[in-house]
């Protein structure tokens, strides 16, 4: 909980972070030889005058769009990069985990860099080796701990890093997007463990575009874009706020997308099928033989929906095109709730329609046509997947953890739980209408 007393670990006053553009390497060398009495750069700001604080134990979500300045600023925190203007003041052991690996010597064995990590955060070479197993237990690497982290992919790197980070008793944990490379059952172990370290009053700043992690885990959250605090406050209130502007810029760009393509079809004579739109991309697996191309959420007349509205139609519309040759695609999405879990989904084939094989460079467009009931207002994501194979036996081709997401709204009338279930009210008299006989 946060207290008027408590003194901020972390405050930023006015900082801001520039870079000097150039449009050709000679331009430097000209402002050098000048004294830089000739500019030859133009200025970009990846913050501008930024202010605010966090206290201690707080779990605090920076959450914008790519390019709007968040892991610049988590620099800043880590001593990595200096502000150009402005006062940044940290008070505390940093660990953070900014980078896949990022700390790491790619030439060293995971053992070692475990070691080399721990010193530079601050713990003696016996303080390391009383943690080095539960820092194994939680990596979960085998024994690729001791070959050469240049060997390992970006999902154990991500895996020893945390796991380093987490086991060195930091005071500040920052952790910015590294979390999006693991799969689902060390992402939940993580936030577990960043549960935990709440409870024990450690400071986190989390930057993540997943946006259940950041409601289920966010105290407060401030929200850039393009180098400057667009929202800052409670985590239901400014995800909200953020999610529906994503909407309508998508919404925007779709419906842009979508009369350019009509206007193709139209003058070719041929009907506009394909939607090359992915909103968002948290985690993407497969064996690359098809791919989805594009995800889209229409009204019944297909416009693009800013929003599931209880009791109305709507059409998901999923494209996918073929690299390799695909003997029996299904093409299906899994919609899930803000706090990640599967709520419902189907495919092609659970519906009865048998796609025809598809071939390199074959694309395909697939409409779901949906009634969405009564559900609880808060927001839902949609993971469309393309995959090779029966419904008990398949390969998948490509999977996009929520590729869309959407506010569900209020509707007519109370929800109790997830959804209101269609109900007929009849009142019951015929046992009174007997004792009465």
């Amino acid at each position: 909980m946060r207290s008027s007393t408590t003194k901020p670990v972390i405050a930023f006053e006015n900082v801001s972070k520039s870079y000097a553009i150039y449009d050709a390497p000679s331009d430097r060398l000209k402002e050098l030889l000048t004294l830089n009495q000739v500019k030859k750069h133009r200025e970009f700001k990846a913050l501008d005058k930024i202010s605010f604080s966090i206290e201690a134990g707080e779990t605090f979500c920076i959450i914008g769009e790519n390019g709007s300045g968040k892991s610049t600023l988590l620099q800043i925190i880590a001593g990595i990069l200096q502000p150009t203007k402005g006062e940044a003041k940290v008070t505390g052991r940093v660990a953070a985990l900014l980078e896949l690996g990022s700390g790491f010597n790619p030439e060293f064995s995971g053992r070692d860099n475990v070691y080399l990590n721990a010193a530079i955060l601050g713990l003696s070479h016996d303080e390391t080796q009383k943690r080095f197993q539960a820092i194994e237990d939680f990596a979960e690497i085998g024994d690729f701990l001791d070959q050469p982290v240049k060997t390992y992919s970006s999902g154990m790197a991500v895996r020893l890093a945390f796991s380093v980070a987490i086991h060195v008793d930091p005071e500040i944990l920052l952790v910015d997007e590294a979390l999006a490379v693991g799969d689902v059952y060390f992402r939940q172990r993580c936030l577990r463990k960043v549960h935990e370290l709440r409870q024990r009053g450690v400071t986190i700043l989390f930057v993540s575009h997943s946006m259940g992690d950041v409601k289920a885990i966010g105290d407060r959250v401030m929200w850039l874009e393009h180098g400057k605090i667009r929202d800052i406050g409670s985590t239901e209130l400014v995800v909200a706020k953020y999610l529906a502007d994503m909407t309508a810029k998508d919404s925007t760009f779709v419906e842009q997308q979508a009369e350019q393509r009509l206007e193709t079809a139209e003058s070719a004579g041929s009907a506009p099928e394909i939607v090359t739109t992915i909103p968002n991309v948290d985690h993407r697996h497969g064996d690359g033989r098809a791919e989805i191309i594009g995800i889209a959420v229409l009204d019944e007349i297909g416009r693009p929906a800013g929003m599931l509205e209880p009791k109305t139609k709507c059409i998901i519309r999923i494209s996918a095109r073929a690299r390799e040759w695909v003997a029996l695609p299904n093409i299906g999405f899994m919609m899930r709730n803000h706090m990640g879990i599967d709520f419902a989904g189907s495919n092609t084939i659970r519906e009865g329609h048998e796609l025809p094989a598809m071939g390199p460079g074959d694309t395909v467009t697939v409409d779901f046509h949906l009634e969405i009931p009564q559900l609880y207002p808060s927001h839902f994501s949609f993971s469309p997947a393309i995959a090779d194979g029966s419904l008990l036996n398949y390969k998948m081709c490509d999977w996009i953890d929520n590729a869309l997401v959407l506010q569900m709204g209020h509707g007519e009338g109370q929800v109790y739980g997830y959804l209101h279930l269609p109900c007929r009210v009849e009142v019951n008299a015929r046992l009174g209408d007997a004792r009465r006989g």
